[in-house]
């Protein structure tokens, strides 16, 4: 210990426990310490010794009662030099007799150092870092104490410096801060000398060294600290701007409004913010132990003009558990713990402009007992004050991302259809598959598996896959708009239909082998952004194409071919194609010829050939460039001379 007081722990009871401490004198023979009895007390010298008991944990402090101030003239009781003390404390647990544990305190404790004499008008000059070292020892960082590590500390004994002389700083912060550098020529500590040394090298004294002013960093700036409160966007006399599409919405207190959500990992984000105008529907696993409670829903929403509304909250209790509890181990009634918890939340954003003029929230509850896993479902909503019947007004018109897309059968009395891909659940099979709506702008992949008998026709093979993927697409068109109306056909783009080819293939009797199965659905939707509402894109579908790929299918044969089902794979895909709204300008024949010689789009640049030997060229001086061109057109010239019959001809003459 360096210091007046030290504490440590004494683990277990402490019942009928005495603690003691004692001064270890060393022997003056062998220079050990000498073992202590449990006949000692709770003070020894100027030790005092304090236990605080526990349950099972007992604090146990050592301090020092006397001064720890230098001597004056004539002065006692104080410390005659700046090492003050050097002593070593045993600190015993007896029951008894017997000694339960024992602890060896090593103290070297160094006098309190103050300044009490006359105080000189000389300043300090302290050297400019950047020409002179501002100090020879950079790690004697503590101020009358020895530094461990700091083998040019001088404030520490030989003594101490061979517990630590094989681990010393080294470098400039060990003290070295004149090392002899890798360029002069007396330095033999280069790894890896180049070809030159030392006909190339420095004559210099280390008092010129790169080093200098290596802890030199000229002015410096306090870093700012980045605060999780959200500052509003104020100006004068409009406190608040309102918001954007994709803009995070912001709670009274200057903070981010949060729902969970589903991150790029496919795992539920607790704290993400809602952003404004995108609408989503998540599910996220949960269990009792890891439960947690969301966003508080007395919290005040900011509508975007620095005022605040309140949520309108309508609760409701959930009465079938099944479709939340997607697993459940087998525990006995008196052994479950249950709690209301919340089972889906569903919030229903009401703007208009920039603003939000209403927050509406309904919150299901439910019963999660322990050894659950509860399937929680967030859904946020954004409506338009003046929409009616779920469409949006003709003001935001386009479709946004993460909307449904519209769908209509025109061939029957109801128009209202869907497009929907596959939400698998449980073991994975066609026949429990839900479905979900496509969304915009979202590509997808799903799909489900098919059970097929060995015995199966192939031909009803294909009609059946057939059947599950049309039962997909209840529609004839897709609507342009997102507020595309059912009365006028000019709203709405017919879906072409690729129908999957009739195969003629025979498989000569073979059972469990069927080809040309569609068993993958191609859905493209084709779009554009045809402009902009208030800064919102605006995005129309231009073309929707549903086409079929086949696939062989073959029956897997089980352990010993004792099965008679096989599995098949069914999957339906939607991709969505951004193009340009109008079709892009044709190319001259000028234009093509001209890009033949553009130097931004070529690798060759036929033009610049001769740029070296021009004066635009600064990658060497201008003179070595003349001379390297003059060189080589001689050599082009003697190429040519050369290559000349009559030259031959001279020559053998």
């Amino acid at each position: 210990m360096s210091g007046p007081r030290v504490n440590s722990y004494f683990l277990g009871s402490s019942s009928g426990v005495n603690f003691s401490i004692v001064l270890s004198p060393r022997d003056e023979e062998t220079g050990k310490l000498q073992l202590a009895n449990c006949s000692g007390s709770k003070r020894a010298g100027g030790w005092n010794l304090d236990v605080a008991p526990g349950m099972n944990t007992s604090k146990v402090t050592v301090s020092l009662t006397r001064t720890l101030e230098l001597c004056l003239p004539n002065a006692t009781e104080c410390c005659p030099s700046p090492l003050c003390m050097v002593e070593a404390l045993q600190v015993l647990a007896c029951r008894g007799s017997v000694m339960l544990a024992r602890l060896l305190i090593q103290a070297e404790i160094f006098a309190n150092s103050s300044f009490t004499g006359n105080v000189s008008e000389n300043a300090t000059i302290i050297p400019n870092q950047a020409f002179k070292p501002l100090g020879s020892c950079p790690c004697n960082l503590t101020a009358g104490a020895c530094d461990v590590r700091c083998c040019c500390d001088l404030e520490c004994t030989p003594d101490l410096q061979q517990l630590f002389s094989g681990s010393c700083f080294t470098g400039v912060f060990g003290g070295d801060v004149n090392p002899p550098f890798d360029q002069l020529c007396s330095s033999q500590l280069m790894e890896y000398t180049p070809e030159w040394f030392p006909f190339l090298c420095v004559q210099s004294s280390l008092d010129n060294t790169p080093f200098l002013g290596y802890f030199y960093h000229g002015s410096t700036s306090t870093p700012k600290v980045p605060s999780l409160k959200i500052p509003l966007q104020t100006s004068p006399g409009k406190p608040f701007t309102g918001y954007r599409e994709g803009d995070p919405i912001i709670t009274e207190e200057d903070e981010y409004f949060t729902v969970p959500q589903q991150s790029m990992a496919g795992q539920c984000v607790g704290n993400a913010p809602v952003a404004y105008l995108h609408n989503f529907d998540v599910k996220c696993l949960t269990s009792l132990e890891s439960y947690k409670e969301g966003l508080p829903h007395d919290v005040r929403v900011n509508t975007g003009t620095a005022d605040f509304i309140q949520q309108n909250v309508v609760y409701r209790t959930i009465t079938d558990r099944g479709k939340f509890i997607t697993e459940s181990e087998s525990l006995h009634a008196t052994e479950v713990l249950c709690q209301n918890v919340t089972f889906a939340e569903h919030y229903k954003f009401i703007w208009k402009d920039k603003n939000i003029e209403q927050v509406n929230v309904t919150v299901f509850l439910g019963s999660l007992c322990d050894g659950e896993i509860l399937t929680q479902r967030f859904t946020v909503e954004f409506l338009s004050l003046k929409s009616s019947n779920g469409e949006e007004p003709l003001e935001n018109p386009g479709y946004q991302a993460g909307k449904p897309v519209r769908a209509a059968n025109m061939n029957a009395s109801d128009p209202l259809g869907s497009l929907n891909i596959w939400q698998p659940a449980g073991r994975g099979l066609c026949a429990s598959a839900t479905y979900r709506p496509v969304l915009f702008g979202v590509d997808s992949y799903s799909g489900c598996i098919l059970e097929v008998d060995i015995n199966e026709d192939c031909s009803l093979l294909r009609g059946n896959v057939t059947e599950k993927l049309n039962a997909l697409i209840q529609a004839t068109h897709i609507g342009k708009r997102d507020n595309s109306s059912y009365s006028d056909l000019n709203d709405w783009v017919e879906i072409i239909r690729l129908d999957p080819l009739s195969s003629n293939v025979s498989t000569g009797g073979l059972k469990g082998i069927c080809p040309d199965i569609p068993a993958n659905l191609n859905i493209r939707i084709i779009f554009a952004k045809v402009g902009a509402v208030q800064g919102i894109p605006q995005q129309h579908i231009l073309a929707v194409q549903i086409s079929y790929s086949t696939v062989l299918w073959q029956f897997q044969c089980g352990l010993g071919c004792k099965n008679t089902v096989s599995f098949l794979p069914i999957t339906a895909s939607v991709q969505f194609i951004e193009v340009p709204a109008q079709p892009p300008i044709p190319v001259t024949r000028y234009q093509k010829i001209y890009a033949e010689f553009d130097c931004n789009q070529n690798d060759v640049c036929w033009p610049q050939l001769l740029y070296p030997l021009t004066r635009f060229y600064t990658g060497e001086p201008y003179s070595q460039c003349l001379a390297k061109g003059l060189l080589l057109a001689f050599l082009v010239l003697l190429a040519a001379i050369m290559s000349n019959p009559w030259f031959s001809k001279l020559w053998n003459r």
